[in-house]
């Protein structure tokens, strides 16, 4: 989860001209999912999507900001393609998603998958507006390319929307804390590890006008990558204890990816958690425990690369620590 979403969610009541809200089922943060149904073709998006990964996983997208203004070729994609349940294929060396729709097979665009998530996003500021929305300030994570950038920019306009700006993110998290502070300047060093990317900023903020001194970051860093070394450690152990792989089915993949996940968000208040799926494959079920400094080990080296780029912008900003 972007921080700029949990500080807005802090905060909104205290900003100036502020609004917060929750969508359809309640929630203030809406999962970039999305999802046809393999029988009937129905699309789903957020939560509804995310919840039917572990049923129908090739047709269930996420991921779609690290495919958004990349060549098909591109090392990460390249990188990624074997971890995702979907089809990725190459048309004219763009990535395009291949879903089946009902009866359909049909290749989406990664700003088509981005654009279904922001129409869902106008669709329901709209059920709390009571009146249309026409224009956006899009964020993206500090150190996305022209590329990506305007690959998101064209998101939001097959999404209907007309983006006045897109600004980075850790600078939309600053905006949000800062807007209300008046008492002088103040460095604000934003720490923005998201589910996908990674960027960190130095501003400086003095009566509500903001600087960006200094930017850097891993566009390919985040939540995910944690989970999926936890997800590679239990897979690698029920093929030692079990001698069956896990990896070749991706409904299997997918179970253990959403007990992965929701234990990793345990471990930020427990010392230890039991990661359990029932009937994970041919009926048998999966139980282990992880505990926060085994979760710590696996991840150790992604810890230690977030430095790199706070280090960089203190130098770059010309500040100390």
């Amino acid at each position: 989860v972007s921080p700029v979403a949990k500080i807005r969610k802090l905060f909104g009541g205290y900003l100036r001209n502020s609004i917060s809200f929750l969508n359809f089922l309640g929630n203030r943060i809406t999962p970039s999912y999305v999802a046809f149904a393999s029988d009937t073709g129905e699309r789903m998006i957020g939560d509804a999507a995310k919840n039917q990964l572990t049923i129908n996983p090739e047709n269930t997208v996420f991921d779609a900001k690290r495919l958004i203004g990349r060549d098909y070729n591109d090392k990460t994609v390249q990188h990624d393609i074997p971890l995702w349940p979907f089809k990725i294929v190459d048309k004219n060396n763009k990535p395009h998603v291949s879903l089946n729709v009902g009866k359909d097979k049909k290749q989406f665009t990664p700003e088509e998958i981005s654009a279904m998530v922001l129409g869902k996003m106008k669709e329901i500021a709209e059920s709390y507006l009571g009146k249309e929305v026409k224009h956006a300030v899009v964020t993206v994570p500090a150190y996305f390319n022209d590329a990506q950038r305007q690959a998101t920019k064209d998101a939001g306009t097959i999404a209907g929307l007309n983006v006045v700006r897109i600004i980075n993110e850790p600078t939309a998290a600053a905006i949000a804390y800062g807007l209300d502070k008046k008492e002088g300047e103040r460095n604000i060093l934003v720490f923005d590890l998201g589910g996908g990317t990674f960027d960190v900023s130095m501003l400086t903020i003095d009566n509500g006008v903001f600087e960006v001194l200094a930017t850097n970051g891993d566009t390919h860093l985040g939540g995910e990558d944690f989970d999926q070394r936890v997800m590679e450690y239990f897979i690698k152990l029920y093929k030692k204890k079990t001698g069956k792989d896990l990896r070749k089915d991706k409904r299997s993949v997918q179970k253990l990816r959403r007990e992965v996940e929701k234990a990793k968000r345990a471990l930020s208040t427990q010392h230890q958690v039991k990661v359990e799926v029932e009937s994970i494959m041919d009926g048998e079920d999966f139980s282990e425990t992880l505990t926060r400094a085994k979760f710590e080990e696996l991840n150790m080296d992604l810890f230690r690369a977030t430095l790199k780029p706070v280090q960089k912008v203190l130098e770059d900003s010309d500040l100390k620590k």
